[in-house]
């Protein structure tokens, strides 16, 4: 199993910048496909982002690509979001993900989740 805990969140200014990270503990990070979701106040948890075992492949939902990136460091057992251009509707709780199975970006393909993380944009 691995365990996952999410920082680095907080209140920001649209337009401002957050870097989350994750924290990943107990087996070989680097055997887990990791990814980002995030729930907004009375909706559905939805897809952010999803970066395979390696790193060398990232994947981004509409809503974020070109504003958030996905990275990890398999030598930190670490995991990141960086978010720039923040804008109110990407309020919501974030939470980091892992499988051991492929890239998936529906929720039911992550076996392992953290407890999450609130991030509040204001206008």
């Amino acid at each position: 199993q691995v365990q996952l805990v999410e920082s680095g969140g907080g209140l920001v200014q649209a337009g401002g910048s957050l870097r989350l990270s994750c924290a990943a503990s107990g087996r070989t990070f680097s055997s887990y496909v990791t990814g980002w979701f995030r729930q907004p106040p009375g909706k559905e948890r939805e897809f952010v982002a999803a970066i395979t075992r390696s790193g060398g492949s990232a994947y981004s939902a509409d809503s974020v690509l070109g504003r958030f990136t996905i990275s990890r460091d398999n030598a930190k057992n670490m995991e990141y979001l960086q978010m720039n251009s923040l804008k109110p509707e990407d309020t919501a709780v974030y939470y980091c993900a892992a499988t051991l199975g492929g890239v998936r970006r529906d929720e039911s393909g992550y076996d392992y989740w953290g407890q999450g993380t609130q991030v509040t944009v204001s206008s």
